[in-house]
C-alpha cells in the first residue's frame, strides 16, 4: 500500500546536484509511486511473505531538519518483535520521501535506481538489519 503520511533512516543524500543549481528531476508524484510499486514489486516473493504489518508510504518532503533524508523505518523490526508485540501495534512504517530523491536524480534510470536502494536499505531495517550492514551489502 502506497499513500500519504508523514515521517532507522536511510542513508544522507550523496554529494551530487540539487535544485539549486537545476539538476532537480521532474517526475509527478503517480509516476514516483509506481516506482516505489515496482520497487517492492522486486522484492522476492519468499522475503515479501515475511513482510509483517507494515505500510509503505510515500511522502513530498523528509521530515524537517533532515533535507537529505531519502527514506525512513519506523516500528519495530521483526527480530526485535517479542510474544506481547502484535497486542495493538500499529503497522510498521516505511516512508520514502519523494523530492529529497528528485533534487538527487538527473533522470528516470536515476530516480527509479535510487527508489530500488532506498526501498530495500528500508525492508532491511525491517528485517532487522542495521545501517553498517546495509552499507557493506551496498544498498545505501
Amino acid at each position: 500500500m502506497i499513500s500519504k503520511a508523514s515521517s532507522g533512516p536511510h542513508a544522507a543524500v550523496p554529494e551530487g546536484p540539487s535544485e539549486e543549481d537545476g539538476a532537480w528531476f521532474e517526475m509527478t508524484r503517480e509516476e514516483f509511486e509506481n516506482a516505489v510499486r515496482d520497487a517492492l514489486d522486486q522484492i522476492p516473493a519468499d522475503l515479501a511473505a515475511e513482510m509483517d504489518n507494515v505500510v509503505v508510504l510515500v511522502e513530498d518532503e523528509s521530515p524537517e531538519g533532515e533535507p537529505e533524508l531519502l527514506g525512513l523505518y519506523e516500528g519495530v523490526a521483526l527480530t526485535d518483535r517479542d510474544g506481547w508485540w502484535a497486542a495493538g501495534s500499529l503497522p510498521d512504517r516505511i516512508t520514502i520521501f519523494r523530492n529529497p530523491t528528485l533534487a538527487i536524480c538527473e533522470t528516470r534510470e536515476e530516480v527509479v535506481e535510487e527508489v530500488r536502494v532506498t526501498v530495500v536499505h528500508e525492508v532491511g531495517h525491517h528485517f532487522g538489519i542495521e545501517d553498517d550492514r546495509l552499507h557493506e551489502l551496498g544498498w545505501a
